[in-house]
């Protein structure tokens, strides 16, 4: 059977809309249209009906209780929502933030905008395998540190950071710990009581889901977090995130929630099989090298250095047949080199011929294959060329 072209190897920066999850969709758009906040009439009781489902359906893949989700946008506004609210609700007059260097920039550039003389922020270091020292994390901590920001796995080289030991810092030091795990719900299993999590956030568009929809997890047992919202205007989600609800968003999260929940254990398994036979294939050429640590990450993303090769020309010639990225989605159209791989200690000549590539529901073996082939053959006319 042909491969049908470009293969898309991209899944790190957004997902395919899975069929199942649209056609769940579809009818809060036409006929079950209802503002769930319409509590006088059958419209708005059904959709208020639909988000209790999904908030149910979201809490439940990361062993939440329905009332700690609280719906978003994304991710990008989760984060905001966590860091500032966490700010605004703590009454120390001064506040101290320990995060890590190569968080996502929704985290970083979150950090800096709220960075003052009242709020020092402190980015840890990671060592070549991308990973922070514990004793490291420890040792940044102070009378006024509020919050730990680690995000649960990298979005460039799926590097998973040790969750369950950074939240046993934060708890032993009473202190708040917030993960990005955008990157990681729906792939891997995740517990926020048995990790230990306070606050976690997340979007529908990396599990196969829709764009515009994500969650909030905010804890609220033992003891409850409290948090300043960022948005008013009518008190939706008891009052952590005011503006009439995107039904048809949340309905499709829930669902991609479902989907991913019932389908992770083999969809792992048969995505970390094809992402390790890419990566054997092109290790066959000298001058190849995976990009962290290949123990603690993602079972479907790799990040390989091709030593000797131009990323720009590389990225152009293979757009015909394959689609994959240079680094995240959001940091991609500029030539800046990657701060993640440049924080794990790379040079800059490697950084910039050094790619990610991350597999996904609709990937499969025949496509990996044709895809190491096509970028086996750019990498050894790159160096014929160099040679020459």
């Amino acid at each position: 059977m042909a491969v049908r072209l470009p293969v898309y190897l991209d899944n790190n920066a957004t997902t395919p809309m899975d069929p199942r999850v649209l056609e769940e969709m579809l009818p809060y758009f036409t006929e079950k249209f209802g503002n769930a906040a319409s509590r006088t009439h059958s419209y708005g009781w059904e959709a208020e009906e639909a988000v209790d489902i999904a908030r149910e359906q979201v809490a439940s893949l990361i062993g939440a209780h329905p009332t700690e989700i609280v719906f978003t946008s994304g991710a990008t506004e989760a984060v905001n929502l966590a860091i500032k609210g966490v700010l605004e609700a703590d009454q120390r007059p001064r506040k101290h933030i320990v995060t890590i260097c190569t968080e996502h920039k929704a985290v970083l550039d979150t950090c800096r905008r709220v960075e003052s003389e009242l709020v020092h922020v402190t980015y840890l270091p990671v060592g070549n395998d991308g990973n922070i020292d514990l004793k490291t994390l420890e040792t940044a901590i102070t009378e006024d540190t509020v919050l730990i920001c680690a995000m649960y796995a990298n979005n460039e080289t799926g590097v998973m950071h040790p969750v369950s030991e950074i939240s046993s810092i934060a708890k032993r030091h009473h202190i708040l710990f917030m993960t990005d795990a955008t990157q990681a719900v729906g792939k891997i299993p995740i517990n926020v009581h048995d990790d230990g999590i306070d606050l976690l956030a997340f979007s529908g568009h990396k599990m196969y889901g829709p764009k515009g929809a994500g969650a909030l997890y905010v804890r609220k047992k033992n003891p409850a977090v409290s948090l300043a919202a960022q948005i008013d205007g009518g008190g939706h989600e008891r009052n952590m995130r005011s503006g009439t609800l995107n039904v048809p968003g949340i309905v499709g999260l829930g669902k991609a929630c479902e989907l991913c929940q019932d389908e992770m254990e083999t969809e792992s398994a048969r995505l970390a099989k094809i992402r390790d036979q890419f990566e054997t294939e092109l290790l066959e050429l000298t001058g190849i090298s995976v990009n962290g640590t290949s123990e603690l990450r993602l079972p479907h993303t790799t990040n390989i250095a091709f030593e000797g090769v131009d990323g720009e020309k590389m990225i152009f010639e293979a757009g015909n047949d394959v689609a994959f990225s240079r680094s995240s989605a959001c940091t991609s159209a500029t030539l800046e080199p990657s701060y993640v791989l440049k924080a794990m200690g790379l040079p800059d000549e490697l950084i910039h011929s050094s790619f990610r590539f991350s597999f996904g529901r609709f990937s499969t073996e025949d496509q990996a294959r044709h895809s190491a082939l096509v970028i086996s053959k750019i990498v050894n006319a790159h160096r014929g060329e160099r040679n020459n």
